[in-house]
Parts: structure tokens; sequence; C-alpha cells
């Protein structure tokens, strides 16, 4: 049976830890009572001898009154400091903390069920009204349609909001360019019915308590109606919300960034006089703010689910920890005066969360869920996936598998002379490149296992800092799958290629080209098989990562591009890979033709620049983002000087002269303190000369504080691995491919012990801010007037 103490540790939420009761520190006190109890017990029995006896047996003594006015004196400081009297004031100060946290938790949520309610009701309006007026014009009676407008009823909380019967009204007169054409009445219609449909979205938003300030559309469109010169400035009006009133949707994409531009650049070419913060409504930004709305509803009920586990696992603490001690302490009276209190403090006596829980459901399956209670616990409460034994014995089974093939390939190419100095060169050329890309991220993604097993264990919230879901996040029995079975593929692909050569077969160079191409068709299966969910996570962030500055830079995304820093050899392989397959040269062997032309060698250059780049674009987005965090900026810096060190050792490699050997240097070695000093400070938030820790950080997860040290060595050390550029290694061909896989997989090394420290910071600071539920943007948003 596993004690309660161990199962509350595993059941708290990570990032309100410091919020829950100290039950070890209360289980602490517990133990004292009883330590004192039992020291206490002899003296007690003794004083009761004694006084059974009578005190005429030994006489009296002229000190006896000192000693009983000393008995008293040290019976009362035992009385004022007993250690049941210090349980219960600690057990109160728990209380008070917790009822302090819950109602400030319970009024935030509160107050954003009531936000979301209130943008639902402008969605549903506005919906609402355009599809109406989508009907209208669909009977071809603008007439009708303004005249639906004079009679219009209360809005309600429909199920029209499910409806889309309004796209095609919003995709006929949201774009300007639709204005451009036909005759001057058929522009003074559409300016017309626009102005319609604006004066009820006005109406609408003001019924749900939007208060506007010189509206005025229909007076705009009326004047525009009346000078045909003045007609197209009345473009502006068409569709459009009040000056006071806007439908904010971030930028995150290029589209959603180039619809911002287009409304921005059509606001200020607007000469009618209005606020040109005012935005338009059309259907994407209708679909947007509806989805943003969904994504906020369901961020809502996890923070309503998460409090409601608070509030049981505190009820279960103190009521567990109070058996302890009435059990030890014999204090009836205390223990249930203590445990009515517990149950009229407002975390276990309050309903509101649990109403306001229903009321989300009901609105979800009403309005996002089609009336489907299924669909709508999908969202709401996602299964999680049921732990197998299957993953963990194929694990082994490929482990074996790989071990065995291994031992075949080493045997056989050692028979071969394949290693030796009369082997072929041709083989190591070609072969080399191909195998040791996969097995770079064979071991990048065992690394990543071990990551993910450590942060399980160290209760680090990694899907909610990467933002995955739950039900579909890589595990790290999946990841060991996947390195596993990565390296026995291509072991496998080795021994067959081996025996093909030495059979004499033609093109057997293609099979490198074979596992190639099975990878990508594998990564790009459309299929629900091979872990659809994270191929397609991983293909979403790279698209981000090229694309950086486009696309708003989130946690997954500089996090995988701090990966791609440390896989620059693995980007040289898949060039080499490319240049040799893509462009046929495997039919004639003719390999020298990617290792040698100035193009390939340019390519070279370019892309040990790539990983560096992205991620200083992904810093300038922040910078722009994030109100000018100059933080990021510092950040970008690092990349660039990251940059120039490469394209040094690029240079010195060209022209080996001990002017560019000292370039190289100092270059280098201005990086290299540049990168440690981010690593320590600012990614693992150590060096803090303040801290209680010598030289980390105040809070720690792991308990033996060596590990930390021992680890800001080894990443000093790793960071170091450019030095071998500079001397002067004369090694074989073998040797030197050797060193260059070597020195390649401990950067890999470096970055994935790097990775654990970077998420615990991460974590830490969340825990900091009790942020457990990550916040959405809502789309509705008033303007300030004057």
């Amino acid at each position: 049976m596993v004690k309660f103490s161990r199962e509350y540790e595993a059941s708290i939420i990570p990032e309100w830890k410091a919020a829950f009761v100290d039950y070890k520190c209360l289980k602490k006190l517990i133990k004292r009572i009883k330590v004192a109890r039992r020291d206490a017990a002899p003296l007690l029995i003794a004083a009761g001898a004694a006084t059974a006896s009578g005190v005429g047996s030994y006489g009296f003594s002229v000190l006896d009154p000192v000693r009983a006015l000393t008995a008293r004196f040290a019976g009362g400081r035992a009385a004022a400091a007993s250690p049941e009297q210090e349980f219960l004031e600690r057990a109160d100060e728990e209380l008070n903390k917790v009822n302090e946290f819950y109602a400030s938790q319970e009024g935030q949520l509160l107050e954003r069920g009531e936000a979301l309610i209130e943008q639902l009701r402008i969605l549903a309006d506005i919906k609402r009204i355009l599809a109406d007026h989508a009907a209208a014009r669909g009977r071809g009676g603008r007439a009708a349609a303004l005249g639906r407008s004079a009679s219009m009823p209360p809005p309600s909380m429909s199920p029209s909001l499910n409806g889309c019967s309004g796209r095609h009204l919003l995709s006929g007169l949201a774009s300007p360019q639709s204005m451009s054409d036909g005759s001057v009445e058929m522009q003074q219609a559409a300016v017309a019915e626009g102005a319609a449909v604006a004066e009820e979205v006005m109406a609408a938003l003001e019924r749900n308590g939007v208060s506007f300030v010189g509206g005025g559309i229909a007076g705009k469109a009326k004047k525009a109606n009346k000078d045909g010169n003045k007609q197209l400035m009345g473009r502006g009006a068409l569709l459009q919300l009040p000056a006071t009133v806007r439908i904010d949707i971030p930028p995150t994409s290029p589209g959603r960034a180039a619809l911002k531009v287009w409304e921005e650049l059509v606001n200020v070419l607007r000469k009618d006089g209005a606020d040109p913060a005012a935005a338009f409504v059309h259907r994407k930004k209708v679909q947007h703010a509806e989805k943003n709305i969904r994504d906020a509803f369901l961020a809502l009920y996890q923070g309503l689910e998460l409090l409601k586990k608070f509030s049981s696992l505190n009820v279960k603490a103190f009521t567990k920890i109070l058996k302890k001690f009435v059990k030890v302490s014999e204090q009836q009276r205390a223990t249930d005066l203590f445990s009515e209190k517990v149950k009229r403090s407002p975390f276990s006596s309050s309903d509101k969360v649990l109403q306001l829980a229903d009321e989300v459901e009901c609105i979800f399956l009403r309005h996002f869920a089609g009336n489907d209670r299924k669909v709508a616990m999908k969202y709401l409460k996602p299964q999680q996936p049921r732990n197998t034994h299957m993953i963990t014995f194929l694990v082994g089974l490929f482990t074996g598998t790989f071990v065995s093939l291994f031992i075949i390939y080493s045997v056989l190419a050692h028979v071969a002379g394949i290693f030796s100095s009369t082997g072929s060169p041709a083989y190591m050329d070609i072969v080399y490149h191909v195998f040791s890309m996969f097995a770079l991220i064979s071991l990048h993604v065992f690394l990543y296992g071990c990551n993910l097993f450590m942060w399980k264990s160290t209760r680090i919230n990694h899907n909610f800092i990467f933002d995955f879901a739950s039900n579909t996040a890589l595990t790290h029995r999946d990841a060991f799958l996947m390195s596993a079975s990565i390296m026995c593929t291509v072991v496998l692909s080795l021994v067959i290629n081996l025996f093909l050569r030495n059979a004499g077969a033609t093109y057997t160079d293609a099979l490198p080209g074979a596992l190639l191409l099975l990878s990508t068709g594998v990564l790009f299966c459309p299929f629900n098989i091979f872990y659809r969910s994270t191929r397609y996570c991983f293909m979403r962030v790279m698209r981000n990562i090229i694309f950086s500055p486009f696309y708003k830079v989130l946690m997954a995304d500089f996090f995988m591009a701090d990966q791609l820093t440390s896989q620059i050899p693995l980007l040289r392989h898949m060039e080499f890979a490319a240049c040799y397959f893509m462009a046929g040269t495997f039919r004639n062997h003719a390999y020298e033709t990617c290792t040698t032309s100035s193009q390939y060698t340019h390519l070279a250059y370019v892309i040990s620049f790539l990983p560096y780049y992205w991620r200083a674009m992904q810093c300038l987005r922040r910078y722009l983002e994030e109100g000018h965090d100059i933080n990021q900026l510092a950040n970008a810096g690092k990349y660039v000087s990251a940059m120039v060190a490469a394209a040094v050792r690029f240079k010195y490699a060209a022209t080996p002269t001990p002017l560019w050997m000292w370039m190289v240097i100092i270059s280098s070695s201005g990086a290299t303190i540049y990168q440690l000093y981010w690593d320590f400070v600012m990614d693992w938030g150590f060096l803090n000369p303040k801290s209680k820790n010598l030289w980390l950080r105040d809070q720690l997860i792991l308990k033996n504080k060596s590990i930390y040290y021992v680890s800001m060595m080894l990443n000093l050390a790793l960071r170091l691995a450019w030095a071998q550029s500079v001397m002067k290694l004369h090694l074989g061909r073998v040797e030197s491919r050797l060193l260059d896989f070597t020195l390649a997989s401990l950067e890999i090394i470096r970055r994935g012990h790097w990775n654990f420290y970077r998420l615990e910071n991460e974590h830490l600071n969340n825990a900091g801010k009790f942020r457990a539920v990550k916040t959405v943007p809502l789309p509705f948003r008033e303007l300030e007037t004057d």
C-alpha cells in the first residue's frame, strides 16, 4: 500500500507546489509530538509515584518552596512551547496560505469566465447578423435586409453560432477589390448594405455592454451615397466595427501578418476621418476569433479542473494529518475545532468553481461540439494513453538486434579491410556521410528520451512548457523505441551494403539512397502510424524555424532551433547526400563532384550559418513582440558571434596562415565566453552570488548539488571542442572521419544535458509565478477613446 505522503507528492500540481499544504513539515511536527510524549512518560511516572508515596515519607526541606516555584515556571515555559500548540499554529498558517491562494485563483477564473461569456455573446451576435444579411442577399432583397434590421429581436445565445452561413457574404463584401468593379449604383448599394450590417453589429455590441463614441457609420454611408465622387471613400465603412472596438487576432503566421498589414494599409489610406485602428469584419477574422474563444474556453476549463484538484488534495491532506495528530496528542476537542474550520474554509466549501465548470461544459457542448457530448469531452477531458509493456518489449528487441548486427558488421568490415589504409576510399566517402547522419539523429533522439525520463522523474511539466497535448505527446519509452529502431535499420543496411559490395553487385551505393527515401516516406506518411502527431508537430516546428521572422516564436520553436545549432555536422551530411543522389553522381561514383566543387563549398558555408541565422531571427521577432526586451537583442548577439567564429574557422581551413589562426583563437574564444555566460546565467539561472546554494540558484530540483557543478564543468569542456581545429593533427582518412564523428557526438551529448537544466529553469520560473495554464488572447477588445 502506497503511503499517502508519496501519493500526495506525486499528485500535486508542480507549478502550484508552494501553495499546497506542507504535508512533510506537519508530519515532522507530529513526530516531534510523539518523541516529546515518549520522553515525558518516565517523568510523569516518577512524579505519580512520588505523589502516591506522600511527601511526609522524606520529611520537609527549606528548599521545597524554591523547588515548587522553579517547577511552576518550567511548566509554564513547556506549556507555552508545547509541540501540540506549535503544530496547531503551523497548521493554521498552512490553512490561511491555501485559502488565500484558492481565493485568488478562483477570482481570476471567475473574472476570466465572465469575459469569455461576453466574448461569446459578441461573436454570436456578429455571426447571426452576418448570416441574416447573407440570407437576405441570397433572396435578392436588400430592402428586406434593411427591414429586418429595424425589427431585429434581442440577441440570444442561439445555435446559429455554430453555423457558417455568413461566409458567402463575408467573402463577397470584405474584399476592397470587389468595390472597384461595377457601376456606381452597385457600389453605392454595397456601401449602404455594409453600413446596415455595421450598424447592426454596433447595436449588438452596445447591447452587450460595449459603449461607442462617434460611431456615425450610417451617416458616412449616406454621405457617400449623395456624393458620387466620394463614394470610393465609403469602402472603409464596409462591414466595419465602430472606432472603439476591434477584432484583435495576433499575427502568429505569415497569413495573419499579411492580413494585419493589409488592414492597417487600408485604414491609413482612408480619408473619411475614422479612427485608423478600426478593424474590418470578414470571414477570416470571424473564424480566427471563434478559434481563439474556443481555445480560451479549453484553457479556462483546464484551470478549473486544476483548482478542483487543488481543493480536493488539500482537504484530503488536512484530514489525514489531523487524524495523525489526534492519535498522537489525544486532543480531540482541538482537532474537532480545527476540522470544522477546514470545512468552513473557502477552498473546501465554495462551489463557484464547480458551477462555472458545469457552465463551461454546457457552453462548449452547445457552441463548439454540435451538442455531441463525446466530441466535447474529447477536447475538455482528453483520455490519457494507457501504458503498455509492448513498447518496452520492442525497445529491448530492437536494442538486442542492433547489438548483434553491429558485431556482425564489425567482423565483416575487419575481414574485408574496409577501415584499413588500403581500403576503398569510395566506401568511406559515400557510406560514411549517410550512415553518420542517421547515427547522429538516433543519438539525439536517445538523449531526448533521457531528457523525457528525467523531466518526468523530477515532475518538470515539459508538456505544458512546450504546449504539447498530453494524450499525444512523446514519452521516454517512445523516444527509446525510435532511437533503437533507427539504429537497427541503419546497421542492417550497412551489413546488406557490405554483402553486396563483396559480391560485386552493381549500384551498391543506391542502398543508402533507398534508406533516405524510406525515412523521408515515413516522415511524410499521411496515415496514422509511426507517431503521426509527433511527425507532424516536428514538421510544423521546422516550418516555423525556417520562416522564423514570419511566425510567432513559441518555446518549442526556439528550443528546436537550439538543437539545430548542435547538429551542423548532420546538416553537412544531409547536404552531401542530397548532392550525391539527386545529381545522379552515384551512377559513375563521381563523389568528388560533391566535395571539391566551389558551389559545394559555398553551400557548406551557408549551411553552417543557417541554424545561427534562424535562431537570431527568432530573437529579433521576440524583441519586437515582447516590448523591446533588450535580453533578446543580447541573445541574438550571441548567435551572431557564433556565425563570425564559424566564418573565421572556414577561412582558416582554406588558408591556414598564422594570422588566421590567431583570428580563429580570438573570435572563437570570444564566442565561447559569450555562450558560456548565457548558458550558465540566462538559460540555467546559475552564478547567482547571493544564492543560498554557492554560485547556483536558490531553488534546485536535484538534491545532490554536486551534479550541477559537474554539469557546469562538462559544459565548459565540451564548449572548447573547436580547439582541435587549430591543432596540427596528422590523422589518416579513417581516423579523421572517426574524430569528426566523435566531436559531433560530444556536441549532441552536451546539448542533451543542457536541455534538462534549461527546462528546469523554465519550470521554476513558471512555478514562481504559479503559471499552470496558458493564457489565450481574447479577440474582441475596446479601444481607448478621447
